[in-house]
């Protein structure tokens, strides 16, 4: 069965309470973006990307190998209408499927945006002080 990479950097992540969307899936590894990210959080819910011209950050995730069954049966479905499915790029250089924010959606009440925070993890960590 094809299969192809996706990289996530919320709940979804090991131990997130979305984790089990990837059930079957092959975890690759830890991973970060290229620097070329914005990272928001969406009323604390759930991270999002965002491509930026200069000013960007990497953001830590992980890499997961899925199906496209896997994606279009349990990742998808379970994602907010903020984000959508785009491609990446990975600090290697190489690209990965991912969700990103929709450009509408980062104007939003309830967007901050968490870049220099280091992750969706140490977000959280920060904000549950």
């Amino acid at each position: 069965m094809e299969s192809l990479r996706m990289f996530v950097n919320g709940q979804a992540m090991s131990g997130g309470s979305l984790n089990d969307a990837l059930a079957g899936a092959r975890f690759l590894g830890p991973a970060e973006t290229a620097p070329r990210y914005r990272f928001y959080s969406v009323r604390d819910e759930f991270p999002g990307l965002s491509p930026v011209p200069d000013g960007g950050h990497a953001v830590p995730g992980e890499l997961y190998e899925v199906t496209y069954e896997i994606l279009r049966e349990r990742l998808l479905p379970g994602e907010p209408p903020e984000l959508e499915l785009g491609v990446i790029e990975l600090s290697d250089g190489s690209g990965s499927l991912c969700m990103r924010m929709r450009a509408e959606a980062i104007s939003a009440p309830g967007v901050t945006d968490i870049s220099e925070a280091g992750g969706w993890r140490a977000h959280l960590g920060r904000s549950s002080r």
